[in-house]
């Protein structure tokens, strides 16, 4: 059987729909996704561009994660730091009361309420109630944040005092965390008095180096969501379609295709005027 011949007229045009077809289903393809660069196949460079930077936005990703479980952290010891400081000054008030009483059994009772809220002053610290996520960092634990993908930029954050018990490793009040002596003397309150203070500053000075900290990784924080989203930004500009322009070029090729299958219809009426012939 010869092959079926088709004048040059109607190839052409068949020619101009198929191409025509072929824009359509890459014009809805990118309508559909939203994306101009599918696959590597569409532009190679812009693909790999883009997806290198969406992978290391998304490493900046876990980072941020991890940022904001440290500020976590760094809070619940602020808050501890906070209650150990109002036990302090607590305690520090029953010394001022027992400077004013004459009465050594009084005086021998307010000491056993302070001791009593030294007792709670080390629950705090070694009881990891001031603890995130099993850090403690009011009990000797250490904690590290780090700002980059390769963990070269990083903050590790540790309190200078060995735990914030009211003993000698800690705050060191009284002795050993206890009334000195039971009060029976002024010199006795007096030592714990200054031991108060002395617990007093050092309080003072964890509290402003924990809020250092916070406000490093805050900064941190805010910069590496500003990277995310550049870098976001970027990869979409290699690879997002522009909807207006692709919703236009469709209701261009539909028009073009439409024409196209009119001129197609009007290259065969020469053979059908042969047919009519017969």
């Amino acid at each position: 059987m010869s092959d079926i011949t088709l004048t040059s007229s109607m190839r052409s045009n068949l020619l101009t729909l198929r191409n025509t077809s072929v824009l359509m289903d890459r014009t809805q393809d990118r309508l559909a996704t939203g994306k101009k660069v599918n696959t590597a196949l569409d532009n190679p460079l812009s693909f790999f561009t883009a997806k290198s930077l969406n992978t290391r936005a998304g490493d900046l990703n876990e980072l941020m994660d991890g940022m904001g479980q440290a500020i976590q952290t760094i809070k619940a010891a602020d808050h501890g730091i906070n209650a150990i400081t109002r036990l302090v000054q607590q305690g520090r008030a029953l010394v001022n009361t027992a400077m004013d009483e004459n009465d050594a059994a009084q005086r021998a009772i307010l000491a056993g309420q302070f001791d009593t809220v030294m007792t709670q002053l080390d629950q705090i610290s070694t009881n990891r109630d001031a603890g995130y996520k099993g850090v403690n960092l009011l009990d000797g634990d250490t904690l590290t944040v780090n700002f980059n993908e390769s963990r070269t930029s990083q903050l590790t954050i540790q309190t200078t005092l060995a735990d914030f018990t009211s003993g000698t490793t800690g705050l060191d009040i009284g002795t050993a965390g206890q009334a000195t002596n039971a009060w029976a003397l002024a010199a006795n309150m007096e030592n714990d008095l200054d031991s108060l203070d002395a617990a007093l500053l050092t309080l003072r000075a964890e509290a402003s180096a924990m809020a250092q900290n916070l406000s490093i990784v805050n900064t941190y924080q805010d910069f590496t969501q500003n990277m995310i989203d550049t870098l976001t930004e970027g990869a979409d500009k290699l690879v997002l379609a522009d909807m207006n322009e692709e919703a236009a070029n469709m209701l261009s090729l539909q028009v073009r295709q439409q024409l196209g299958t009119n001129s197609l219809s009007l290259a065969s009426q020469a053979q059908q005027s042969i047919l009519r012939l017969f």
